[in-house]
């Protein structure tokens, strides 16, 4: 109860120093305050275009990352189980890891037009990040956990289950929260230089064209709210997936995943 209201507290506080910004600067067209924005979301939240712009840019930028969450798990497994792999892949991994996204924008546009834009720059983004916490999440097996289960001739599913997967949950969880927010700026910044039709990219080009500030934050506070619940509802979807701090069943008695054997 405490730890709500403090937050609520601090969520007023930043609003009030929004709106006093806003006020001293008194000029709508530079600094909207938190009340514009929220006759702008008002204005936007009814109408069909909202919600169709939202349900357009969520399913490509959720392709994106759908695709690099699995090619990611599927290279970092790869990588640890086969070194020489990892060895070969470790230059493109740098290099989209350190490329600007903008190079990688431009090249997209000139390959495969803005249409489908999102989701290969929201890949490009968020793959280096899964593929190399997975790998180094395998990679934090104790050896004296694995030797004792190469005594034991513990192989196969039961091996994952007790000794990978507790070791590589919390590195996994961590890379998918990056993944997520880097994946939304990622995929917004394409569509504002791509400007496909019905996406949110294409809502924050025209209100900075038009000068209509307050819609401009009002849809960046959309991408935020959608980064945000996309975040949330990705981390329990882990978390249940992979029973972190849970326990799981084990010849009738449970006890505590990170108790691997």
């Amino acid at each position: 109860m405490r730890k709500g209201l403090k937050k609520i507290f601090i969520l007023f506080f930043w609003l009030a120093v929004w709106q006093a910004v806003s006020f001293f600067m008194d000029n709508s067209l530079v600094f909207s305050g938190p009340v514009e924005v929220a006759e702008a979301l008002s204005r936007l939240v009814p109408t069909a275009a909202f919600w169709k712009t939202i349900g357009v840019s969520l399913g490509k930028i959720g392709s994106g990352f759908c695709l690099a969450l699995a090619f990611g798990i599927l290279i970092g497994g790869l990588s640890y189980r086969f070194s020489f792999l990892g060895e070969l892949l470790s230059p493109v991994i740098s290099l989209m890891k350190t490329v600007p996204v903008a190079s990688f924008v431009i090249l997209a546009l000139i390959w495969m037009g803005s249409s489908r834009l999102s989701v290969l720059i929201v890949f490009v983004v968020a793959l280096p990040v899964i593929a190399l916490n997975t790998q180094t999440g395998l990679k934090s097996v104790d050896p004296q956990l694995l030797e004792m289960a190469d005594i034991f001739r513990i192989r196969g599913m039961k091996r994952f289950w007790y000794l990978y997967r507790p070791a590589a949950a919390p590195f996994f969880l961590n890379a998918c929260r990056l993944a997520v927010g880097m994946s939304w700026k990622a995929g917004v910044a394409a569509e504002v230089i791509g400007v496909p039709a019905f996406s949110i990219g294409e809502q924050l080009y025209n209100a900075k064209i038009y000068l209509e500030t307050a819609d401009l934050f009002a849809w960046t506070a959309v991408v935020l709210a959608l980064s945000y619940f996309c975040e949330k509802l990705l981390l329990a979807l882990g978390r249940i997936l992979l029973r972190e701090g849970g326990s799981v069943p084990d010849g009738g008695k449970r006890r505590k995943s990170g108790k691997g054997l």
